[in-house]
């Protein structure tokens, strides 16, 4: 199992407003690749936090009817493990984000990787090459 980042379905789901350079357009199109495995069935697990970031992102660039219809495919899908995350989770993630220099949302997915045994995250995020124990896949 691996960790799903946020920035996997914003590649996969938000339109752009004009021509995308080439590199961007690669990791649209890795982006849907991965969507696509999931919606297979390989699985994955998320939490609320990062659910909650992908419904705000894309409420705000496209949507509230696309926003819903994405989260919604999202926790329908019997493959796609959703994690709470508690009070001690967030403390525990802002000591790692001050540790490492990373995002506190970075910082949660790589905590709650390691307190479940994870050691592979999909993400476009390179913040998490600072992380030499676990290995960004995209």
């Amino acid at each position: 199992m691996k960790f799903i980042d946020a920035s996997v379905f914003l590649y996969a789901y938000l339109k752009p407003r004009k021509d995308l350079p080439p590199e961007l357009s690669r990791l649209k199109a890795k982006a849907k690749e991965i969507i696509s495995r999931i919606e297979k069935g390989e699985p994955v697990m998320i939490s609320v936090v990062h659910l909650s970031e992908i419904a705000n992102i894309i409420e705000s660039r496209a949507s509230l009817s696309k926003s819903i219809e994405i989260i919604e495919s999202i926790i329908m899908l019997n493959n796609v493990r959703i994690k709470d995350v508690s009070l001690n989770d967030y403390l525990s993630a802002i000591k790692i984000a001050r540790e490492k220099s990373v995002g506190i949302n970075d910082a949660l997915a790589y905590y709650l990787m390691k307190k479940h045994g994870i050691s592979e995250i999909y993400s476009f995020d390179k913040h998490f090459d600072n992380f030499k124990d676990i290995k960004r896949k995209n």
